[in-house]
């Protein structure tokens, strides 16, 4: 279709014998035809300007002969087959038939240098950011911007974030919502481009977690001793920065606060039953108690049963012990990775 221009205007009907049909009357008749005949025609990929020719020139012809329509048809198939290879055209298509196989560092670099943005639906791009990053472009944005992106957002993703706002910032934008039923389509296109535009001017990142996020994951591994030993450094030197690794920590511990009931049968069909008795026998402390006895009731009761029969009979303890916890917290956390279940934060209840 990147045929269509140059173009002149070409009033009333065309028959055989009025002077050579313009690039753009044969591009209006090719693409009228292929409407016709129920081909979809990706238009929306064209310039928007060359969009309005193609438009008004169908508007402007009336009919043409089968002769000049079989002449047209049967030129622009023998230019589509004399075509041995199509590129891109420009920066942004190349960068686009690239995704993926470049680096995203190289390609974040030459869509600067050119001065390219992502294309695309922008709202698709910042509807798939984590609700921590939603928060801050709503906490750095005006509350009328705000309600706009609150309203494209999907609905769940938009109640988390709202719920992490300051309650006198979500009670204005929750009413500024009620107040977007006037805002044009092209308004929010321009708000969902300006945000996309901040996301790329930010600089890349080698990490894509937290700080505390890394350091929590590390420590969700390490012996019970080590973990306390590091949290208790970091309780010293930074008390915010320890108390954010103590949310990101997940162990067997945590099981009962972070873990759905409706959830441990998923547990149960992962963990082999030996493992999972294990586990069990090698809890001594309260709080490891407390999650072994979470587990147990919301398994099926034979099979409660029966690790409670074979685990009193057992002695577990030391690195067998804490080997059997920690594949139980890694088949939760493999679980959480792939969708199939959802850690609760320590505010929400449970359901």
């Amino acid at each position: 279709m990147s045929n269509l221009t140059p173009i002149a205007a070409l009033p009333g009907p065309v028959r055989v014998g009025r002077p050579p049909l313009t690039r753009r009357a044969k591009a209006a008749i090719v693409v009228q035809f292929l409407l016709n005949e129920g081909a979809d025609v990706p238009l929306s990929s064209l310039p928007e300007d060359l969009q309005s020719e193609l438009t008004m020139q169908l508007g402007r012809m009336r009919y043409i002969d089968r002769e000049t329509l079989n002449a047209v048809i049967e030129e622009f198939s023998n230019e589509l087959e004399s075509v041995g290879m199509a590129f891109p055209g420009d920066m942004a298509g190349a960068l686009n038939a690239l995704d993926g196989k470049i680096s995203h560092r190289t390609a974040l670099r030459l869509r600067k240098e050119a001065g390219v943005r992502q294309t695309g639906d922008p709202w698709e791009r910042i509807n798939k950011l984590s609700e921590d990053r939603l928060q801050q472009l709503v906490l750095g944005e005006a509350t009328e911007v705000a309600a706009v992106m609150m309203s494209k957002i999907e609905t769940a993703k938009a109640a988390k974030v709202l719920a992490r706002l300051p309650g006198d910032k979500a009670r204005r934008i929750s009413y500024a919502i009620s107040m977007t039923s006037g805002v044009s389509p092209e308004a929010v296109d321009r708000i969902g481009l300006s945000l996309a535009a901040q996301l790329d001017a930010e600089p890349p990142r080698a990490f894509e977690k937290r700080p505390d996020e890394r350091v929590g994951a590390i420590l969700n591994y390490a012996a019970s001793a080590k973990r306390d030993e590091v949290l208790e450094g970091l309780e010293e030197t930074d008390k915010d920065f320890a108390e954010a690794v103590r949310r990101a920590i997940f162990t067997f511990a945590n099981i009962p606060d972070r873990l759905k009931k409706i959830d441990i049968p998923k547990i149960t069909r992962d963990v082999p039953a030996d493992v999972l008795t294990q586990a069990i026998a090698a809890a001594t402390g309260e709080a490891d108690l407390r999650a072994a006895e979470f587990l147990l009731e919301n398994m099926s009761k034979r099979m409660a049963g029966s690790i409670r029969e074979e685990a009193a009979g057992m002695s577990v303890k030391g690195k067998k012990g804490e080997a059997a916890m920690g594949a139980v917290v890694s088949a939760i956390r493999d679980l959480v990775n792939s969708g199939e279940i959802d850690l609760r934060s320590d505010d929400d209840d449970e359901e």
